[in-house]
């Protein structure tokens, strides 16, 4: 079975900074696309980048603070058959359908002193317009803080961003939402995070802490060790601690929030690996990104990523995480390719959350029954056509998601749900 959806979204920016748009032989803005980029949603080849060098900072008689401002907006039409989002029935035909506000950021950084700038953003806790879990429709939504951090870079090789950020062990999971290559961010990437009523009580990703960052070996080895809230009841729980290491073996990448794609612009080969840890519950990954030219006629971009997490298996604490997440392993994958002369850019995606669970994490339930019920795959291909970059493109995208449905005999039976999107992004900075 099958469904669909139609979207459109735009994502509008405004920024009082200059912007460089790096080509591969741009060796001068190559060299400066490594400093500190105020607005993190921006790719580093559209990133606001400061060409001063250091030692004229350090000689500069009078420090001047600055401030950028941007906005990420993304509006769609969409028709979606019912079970795509997980509510799932056997007999699930409806189609969803109608316009949606989906995101609508406003963003604010600036830079406080030579060394120290904060960046913060808002968005909608939920789509304005049709919602397509349950088919309602939302008239108004008031913002909520997404972003809200400090950083001072005490230098290259050691910063600290302090605040409300993105917290992943995995590539997929610190990307901006202005420079992803599919449709959206994967499934299962970080499917514990999203909420304050999910397992670690996070805000779409984000979490509340302080992370420290740098860049060792001419920038080719980038690291992230950070303590954040996690899951917090009593005040008394433990903290979380995530951290990540990621090898740059081509051209350094030091985005904060990374790209999903660069378009030509880039020259990428980097591997990583991380984990994140709070109590019982422990995730450890491993992540592979390419984006490089490949032939003459434009470039290929690979993103893949494989975890293993588990809630662990201690049921008598409080802090336990036993009940709230099995243990499974998720694999993803996406790759596309860049013709530099049309434009277009085809992809292909695939996710796999495959659950293993042990018996103190089901209750009284069957571990085959929950681990088959609760086991899902996506598969997506899409084609994107861009009119100048980042700034104005077109994606047609159509994405299935398979789950296992028992039937009256005890089994299960497979069943898919799909959606199509068309969908229109500006930003303009």
């Amino acid at each position: 079975m099958k469904r669909f959806i139609l979207c459109v979204s735009a994502v509008i920016g405004l920024s009082y900074s200059t912007v460089y748009a790096l080509t591969p032989d741009d060796k001068k803005d190559k060299k400066t696309a490594g400093r500190v980029r105020i607005l993190r949603e921006l790719p580093a080849y559209l990133a606001p980048v400061d060409t001063t060098s250091k030692k004229e900072m350090q000689e500069a008689e009078e420090f001047k603070p600055s401030i950028h401002l941007g906005a990420i907006v993304h509006m769609f039409a969409s028709a979606e058959q019912s079970g795509f989002g997980g509510t799932v029935s056997a007999d699930a035909k409806d189609w969803n359908k109608g316009f949606s506000l989906y995101r609508a950021r406003v963003l604010v950084g600036g830079q406080l002193s030579k060394k120290g700038s904060f960046f913060m953003e808002t968005d909608l806790p939920s789509p304005i317009g049709v919602q397509l879990s349950n088919g309602t429709k939302n008239v108004k939504v008031a913002p909520i803080i997404l972003d809200a951090q400090y950083e001072y870079d005490f230098s290259n090789a050691f910063q600290l961003i302090a605040g409300m950020q993105l917290v992943s062990n995995n590539r997929n999971g610190l990307q901006g939402a202005a420079g992803l290559m599919a449709n959206d961010f994967t499934y299962f990437q970080y499917p514990y995070n999203m909420f304050g009523n999910s397992p670690l009580q996070g805000n779409f990703g984000r979490d509340l802490g302080v992370n420290a960052r740098g860049f060792l070996l001419k920038d080719k080895l980038e690291y992230r060790l950070g303590v954040f809230t996690g899951r917090n009841m009593d005040g008394q729980a433990p903290l979380r601690i995530v951290g990540r290491v990621a090898c740059n073996f081509l051209d350094p990448e030091k985005d904060y929030y990374y790209a999903g794609t660069k378009l030509g612009n880039g020259n990428t080969f980097a591997w990583g690996a991380g984990f994140d840890t709070q109590g019982s519950y422990y995730n450890l990954g491993t992540d592979v990104f390419i984006d490089k030219k490949a032939g003459k006629a434009g470039s290929v971009t690979l993103n893949a990523a494989f975890q293993y997490m588990t809630g662990g298996t201690n049921i008598n604490s409080k802090y336990s995480f036993a009940g709230l997440i099995p243990q499974q392993t998720v694999q993803f994958a996406e790759l596309g390719y860049y013709f530099t002369k049309s434009r277009l850019q085809p992809w292909v995606r695939y996710e796999n959350q495959n659950i293993s669970s042990k018996k103190e994490q089901v209750g009284s339930e069957l571990t085959s029954s929950f681990d088959k019920a609760k086991s899902s795959k996506v598969y997506g291909a899409g084609l994107n056509y861009f009119f100048a970059g980042n700034t104005t493109n077109l994606r047609l995208s159509y994405v299935a998601r398979q789950y296992n449905i028992a039937n009256s005999n005890g089994n299960f039976n497979t069943k898919s749900y799909g959606q199509l999107w068309l969908q229109v992004q500006f930003f303009i900075f």
